[in-house]
Order: C-alpha cells, then structure tokens, then sequence
C-alpha cells in the first residue's frame, strides 16, 4: 500500500515549512531590480516644492508625514521638521490652501511614488499631507511593517485632527486620496462623514476581502491562511511575527499576480531599507476587510480611478461599488494595477485627479 501523501499536501508542507525558516532577523532587504527613469520626474525634480517633516500623533504612536505646501509668491520657505499645532498665516484675511491627505497602499511606505502625485497636486494650489502608517518607514509602531486596517483606519482619521489643528492649510477645504488599499481606506473613511472633507480620490481601490480573494492564484489559498493563522497566534503570544513576502518572482507572496514583482518593485526607490516583508497576519486581515460596505453613506463627490486589466483588484468589484456611491465618477483605463505610477498613464490619471480636486475644493 502507497502511503506517501498527495502531492498537495507535500506543497502545503513545504510552505509551511518556508514560513516557520522566516525567522525574525532573517528578512532581508528587496532592492528594485531596474529603477524607473522617468524624463519628466527628473524635469520636475529641479522645480519641486520641498516638503516640511512634520509628526502628529495617532493612538499609541507617532505617524511621521511630509507637508507640501504651494508657495506664495515672493515667499521662501525653508523646511525643517516641525510638530502641530502652529500658528496662523501671518497675512490677515489670506485664505490657507485646501489640502489632500495621501497615504500608500498594501505594505508600501509613502516614498514609492507618491511625491509625484503630492507634486502635482500643490502646482494647482493645493497642500498635501502625504503620511506613513504607523509600523512603517519614520513612524513608530511594533511590530514592524505590520498591516493592519483597523490602525491604518485610525492613522487616517489621526491625518485628518492634525490639518484640522494646523492654520496653514484650510480645514474646510479636505480631501482624501489613497490608492490600492488605501483607495479602500478613503472609501471607509469618507463614509462615517468627516467634517471639512468635500471629495474622495480612490486610485485603483481595493474594495472587497472576498473579491481580492477569489482572484489570488488558488494553489496558494490554503498555505497562506495557514500561515496567517500561525503568526496570528504568534502575535497573540507575544512572539516575533512570521513574515512574507510582499512580492517574488515565483511562489507564495502577499501579491501574487504576474505583474506584481515587476510592477511593485517599480515603486521601491534606489538604496531603500525596505525589507519587503510583512507579518502573515496580513493574509487573515485582508480576507475579512470590505472597507466599501458603506459605500452608499459617503455624502461627498467620490472619483474613482478603475484598472480593466487588473489583476489584484477586480475591475468588476469596483464597479459595482461605484454604482453604490451618490455621487461617484468612474474613471476607467486599459491598464494593470500598477501603471498608473509611470509614464503616459501616470499623466492621464494625475491630470484628472487634480482637476477633479480643484473643481471640489473651489472656495
């Protein structure tokens, strides 16, 4: 009689067997295999407005962000690090600028990519507070990288107290942009109704735990639950996480679609410490969140940005979601997840998200 177990079992082993070699203190740094050149990136670099540090707390620990201020004529700014709540402009009856907050998307910290669009948006006159979660990049938070949507959630409302606080930006005049999972975010947040916040970007959102679920490749389905689960109980025994991978080139990742390793590692600036690696909890959380299931709530004007050849986030999820919203406006593009970062299309979408955020956030 053949006892040797199937092979699927085998596979299911050997993952498991992956995850337990992860070891705390085994992670190692990822580097972007080919950085991204981009002729109008290096144009803009030589014209940029300077963001200022700044910190604000949320819960238990410290987000730190930058500010990007548009410049007022004739005036220099110089940048430095600096903590709310500060002191109103010094001309009297100057109106401060509306502002944008700007957070990333799964296991990513704000330096991948997203000065570009914090860029854009202050040469139309509007400031951008462009934060990490806490857990990653200058923000306190242990363990690290760890995702957690509820926190990042709180991070976002924390976002909105500080511009509320802080007299160099209008705390009437609010939107909120995320992207991928944080397009998810946006979406949540803008439904409880915040005060001051008049428009929603949600870029290539992440809308549903399941729909993202049932497009994750299937070989891979049981082992990383199993591997959420062990590091879940790991947390709540106070022992160092599991990680996996954000991305590989082949096997058991956090994001596993073809495009995904190339794409996201697109977005990792040169000589970053990243490691590329988050606790496997992560799997658990992003099955069980739906961040749009009070989409119908949101009481402001929503435009979402919609990839038709995505592969993380179905096209047809955020569709009906859209239908869902009062007053939301679809943007779709023939476009992966991660494309609208780079050339052609990074300009298509960012000129439409500024000139949506300037038509909502008129005086």
């Amino acid at each position: 009689m053949n006892l040797a177990p199937p092979p699927f079992l085998k596979n299911i082993a050997r993952t498991v067997r992956y995850g337990l070699s992860l070891a705390p203190g085994h992670s190692r740094p990822i580097r972007s295999p080919c950085p991204v050149h981009d002729t109008h990136l290096e144009s803009m670099a030589e014209t940029a407005h300077q963001p200022i540090p700044v910190t604000f707390p949320s819960e238990d620990g410290t987000c730190a962000a930058d500010l990007y201020l548009p410049l007022r004529a004739g005036a220099p700014r110089e940048a430095g690090p600096e903590r709310y709540p500060h002191e109103p402009p010094e001309e009297a009856g100057t109106l401060p600028p509306p502002v944008v907050l700007m957070a990333h998307g799964i296991g990513a910290e704000r330096s991948f990519g997203l000065a570009r669009f914090a860029e854009r948006f202050v040469t139309r006159g509007i400031a951008a507070l462009v934060f990490d979660y806490r857990h990653f990049g200058r923000s306190t938070g242990e363990p690290r990288y760890l995702v957690s949507p509820a926190r990042q959630l709180t991070d976002y409302r924390a976002a909105l107290a500080f511009v509320r606080s802080d007299h160099r930006v209008d705390a009437h005049r609010i939107a909120l942009w995320g992207t991928s999972f944080s397009g998810g975010h946006v979406l949540a947040i803008a439904a409880e109704g915040p005060e001051g916040v008049r428009a929603v970007v949600s870029q290539i959102p992440f809308v549903s735990g399941l729909a993202s679920t049932l497009v994750y490749p299937l070989r891979y389905q049981l082992p990383a639950t199993l591997l959420g689960a062990m590091d879940a109980i790991r947390g709540l025994m106070g022992l160092d996480p599991l990680t996996v991978a954000v991305v590989r080139k082949r096997g058991l990742a956090l994001l596993a679609s073809p495009d995904s390793h190339d794409g996201y590692l697109s977005l990792v600036p040169e000589g970053s410490d990243w490691p590329g690696r988050v606790p496997a909890r992560v799997f658990l959380e992003v099955l069980r969140y739906h961040p749009s299931r009070r989409a119908p709530r949101i009481p402001v004007p929503t435009l979402v940005i919609g990839a038709s050849n995505d592969a993380i986030c179905p096209m047809g999820a955020t569709r009906r979601v859209v239908r869902r919203v009062p007053d939301a406006r679809l943007e779709e593009y023939p476009i992966g997840h991660f494309d609208a970062y780079h050339g052609e299309w990074f300009e298509k979408v960012v000129t439409r998200e500024a000139e949506f955020l300037e038509e909502c956030l008129d005086p």
